[in-house]
């Protein structure tokens, strides 16, 4: 019987132009590999124009080489960028462990590639052995459109220039001191994205402590240095082209937050310093000016928690779009002196849990006088004696006469709940568990929200096999607005 034919290599026979495409689709130290395929593929390589380099690829005889470093990466990397000659890439991926004695190497790749018409540089550095140190005079490329610097990079230059560059992302850069990142920043005139994330516990906050730019539309700005506390004094933000923010810090003494005219979305996760269970106003603070104390349970006096996010909750008050996480609901109360007015926000969108409070609600949802959508993940949340009259859980027993004809004096005012002045259109839960209290916090929305048009709820997973249930539940429940639709997701 005559043998069957091995089928035809098609994928051989394919132009090299296609070839190159589909070898960038792979990781760097792959698509080397298959120059052992045939002669076909041995030059291919050079056809490349994605590389991405990764120490940890590389396969080490042994752990004490591993450990020590040895010059298998550098070769590697070496041999293909000579493969390449003068091919243009576009872009350049490195994440490597620093070695000692190989930065000179480390800036020699870096160079070669944006030398090369490269859009798209990408350099981490693990922080292992010591830090990579980009030193040179000036430091720029025409072409450059997106640029990341994470790990123990260190950017040392007399100048900065990337006129093309609309992407930059600087991600625990602990290496990178003050004056050197605001020198790259000055640098990228066209700048339109900045991210920055600050995140190791051992430094304190750099890069997210201050942006500066006439150019970024988009700012998404992490810090979480729990253990810098005395670090985080003033924080400032000057971005009059700003559109959209996402700020995640643990609250800083003070802000500066100035010329975000054009800012149309902000999405806040302001970190408290302490707990706040053992916080909450007195009976008699409405009286009191002085402002340096909140009020224990038992009436015990203790100092304000640490933080004042006034100047940036007024520096965006002209949004039309809040995203608040559960902690930032804190901070608003805890931390806000005067709460602006939102005149033009038309969404808001709200975390919560059992464990934090909604004092906050009631003067929020009165300072967004044409807010249309509301969106809430959860409906539990923290019962304490100020939660408002945006929610309808009972508020603790009060323990002298004083405050007994307080609890009378907020239930004769019921009638002036924000709810019933609240221009709400569209209700979004997810997360519903069905629970007695969240069944009453529906019940209180519903029976208060005169515009509602559309409720959305999102039923809890764990709670699927009682679904039918819990929308019976809702379902029988008395709605002021006759518009109102119930719709479950």
């Amino acid at each position: 019987m005559a043998m069957r034919s091995s089928p035809r290599d098609s994928i051989s026979n394919l132009p090299d132009e296609i070839l190159g495409k589909l070898l960038s689709l792979l990781p760097t130290k792959v698509a080397a590999s298959t120059s052992v395929l045939s002669k076909r593929w041995r030059n291919l390589l050079g056809l490349v124009d994605n590389l991405c380099f990764d120490e940890s690829m590389v396969v080490y005889p042994n752990e004490e080489e591993a450990e020590s470093g040895s010059d298998r990466f550098s070769d590697f990397v070496d041999k293909a960028l000579a493969l390449l000659g003068n091919s243009p890439i576009k872009k350049f991926s490195l994440c490597h462990e620093p070695r000692r004695g190989c930065v000179d190497a480390y800036q020699r790749w870096i160079f070669t590639a944006m030398e090369l018409g490269l859009l798209e540089l990408h350099l981490h550095a693990d922080r292992r052995y010591s830090r990579v140190v980009i030193e040179t005079e000036f430091f720029t490329s025409n072409t450059l459109v997106k640029l990341t610097l994470s790990g123990v990079y260190s950017l040392e230059a007399e100048r900065v220039f990337f006129p093309a560059l609309k992407s930059l992302s600087l991600l625990s850069v602990s290496m990178l001191d003050h004056p050197n990142y605001c020198q790259l920043v000055d640098g990228c005139p066209v700048l339109e994205e900045l991210f920055i994330c600050d995140a190791d516990p051992w430094d304190p906050p750099c890069c997210g402590t201050g942006v500066q730019s006439a150019s970024i539309k988009r700012l998404v700005l992490s810090l979480n240095l729990p253990g810098s506390k005395q670090d985080h004094e003033v924080a400032y933000l000057e971005a009059p082209s700003l559109v959209y923010l996402d700020y995640s810090s643990y609250v800083f003494e003070n802000y500066q937050f100035t010329d975000l005219d054009l800012l149309v979305e902000a999405r806040l996760s302001l970190r408290l310093w302490d707990s706040t269970n053992d916080y909450d106003y007195s009976d008699d603070d409405d009286d009191d000016d002085d402002d340096d104390y909140y009020f224990y349970v038992d009436d015990e006096p203790k100092e304000a928690i640490f933080g004042d996010v006034t100047k940036l909750v007024a520096g965006i008050s002209h949004i039309t779009t809040l995203h608040l996480s559960l902690d930032s609901l804190e901070a608003f109360h805890f931390c806000c002196e005067s709460m602006p007015m939102f005149n033009n926000l038309l969404n808001l969108s709200i975390e919560s849990n059992k464990d934090k409070g909604w004092q906050v609600m009631p003067l929020l949802l009165k300072s967004c006088p044409n807010l249309q959508t509301l969106v809430i993940k959860g409906l539990l949340h923290r019962v304490t004696n100020r939660c408002g009259d945006a929610c309808a859980c009972i508020p603790k027993k009060h323990k002298n006469e004083k405050k007994k004809r307080k609890i009378v004096k907020e239930e004769e005012e019921e009638k002036l709940c924000c709810l019933w002045t609240c221009e709400v259109k569209v209700l979004e839960i997810s997360e519903y568990g069905g629970s007695f209290l969240e069944l009453k916090q529906m019940r209180h929305f519903l029976g208060k929200l005169k515009c509602l048009e559309t409720v959305k709820v999102g039923v809890d997973a764990d709670n699927d096999n009682n679904s039918e249930f819990l929308r019976a539940n809702l379902l029988a429940l008395p709605r002021l607005s006759s518009k109102c639709n119930i719709q479950f997701g």
